[in-house]
Formats: C-alpha cells, sequence, structure tokens
C-alpha cells in the first residue's frame, strides 16, 4: 500500500532550521564539486607559487582538484612562510597558530594584503575592500580564509 508521504526523503537526512527552511544534511556533508582543473590552469597555479615550498604547491594543486579543506592550513601556513625571512621561518614550522605577524614574523601591511591577494588566486575566492582588516596572528589568517571558503561554498 503506498502512503501520501511515500515520496518524501527519509527524515534521518534533514535538518529542520529555527526559521522553518530544511537542510538536507547528506548534502550538506558533501564538499561542493570543483571545477575542473584543466593543465593549463595547474601550469599558472604552479607558476604563481614557484617561490613556495613544495608541499604548498602540491597541497594547492590538490585542492583545487578536490576542494578539501583539510589542505587549507597547509597552504595558507605556505603562502605565509613565502613571505617571511629565512630567519623567521623555523617559527612557522611549529604550527604556532598564535605567532604574531607583525611581531614574530616581522610581516608589514602590504605583505600581508600579497599573501590575501596570493590566497585569492590559488583558493578561488573574492576579499572585499571593506573585508581587509588588520590580522594580529596566523591563525586570524586562516580563519578568516576558512571562512571566506564556507562563504563560497554555501
Amino acid at each position: 500500500m503506498e502512503t501520501l508521504f511515500s515520496d518524501l526523503p527519509s527524515p534521518s537526512t534533514f535538518l529542520m532550521k529555527p526559521d522553518g527552511m530544511t537542510i538536507d544534511t547528506a548534502a550538506a556533508a558533501t564538499p561542493p564539486a570543483m571545477p575542473a582543473f584543466t593543465e593549463a590552469e595547474e601550469a599558472r597555479l604552479r607558476d604563481s607559487l614557484k617561490r613556495c615550498s613544495t608541499g604548498t604547491i602540491e597541497a594547492a594543486c590538490a585542492y583545487r582538484r578536490t576542494g578539501s579543506a583539510d589542505l587549507i592550513p597547509t597552504i595558507i601556513g605556505g603562502l605565509i612562510e613565502r613571505y617571511t625571512a629565512r630567519d623567521a621561518r623555523a617559527k612557522l614550522l611549529e604550527g604556532n597558530d598564535s605567532l604574531r605577524l607583525t611581531e614574530d614574523l616581522a610581516l608589514d601591511s602590504l605583505t600581508l594584503l600579497e599573501i590575501v591577494f596570493l590566497a585569492e588566486e590559488v583558493l578561488q575566492i573574492t576579499v572585499d575592500n571593506e573585508e581587509l582588516r588588520p590580522f594580529e596572528t596566523v591563525g586570524d589568517v586562516k580563519a578568516f580564509i576558512a571562512s571566506k571558503l564556507r562563504e563560497a561554498g554555501s
């Protein structure tokens, strides 16, 4: 016997938001489909990142193929490392997100803009001028980029 509700999806895959809208949690858990990453785009990306570590370049290429958020810390750390003086780079290897960009890594505001612009290119996000704010720590940059990626995915 067919019921009136037989065409509805399983209730366990939906979440009711306070505004009455529903979210398909199965779809929400799936990362957004990434556009095709061509060989020409990969070559351009590798050229843009030529002063970065091999690990950063490979993480950026893998991100463009898969959209995996797990790669973001490696990419952002690598972009910051690219602009950090050699004697301060060892601090970055510790993975301490509380490192201060200006005091600990000697990065100035222009350099921070360069990092954000390169992150825009690598991660295919857009940062409006109004959103540019003074970043205090490595963690601030990572959190900001992660929030931009969440916005882009929604």
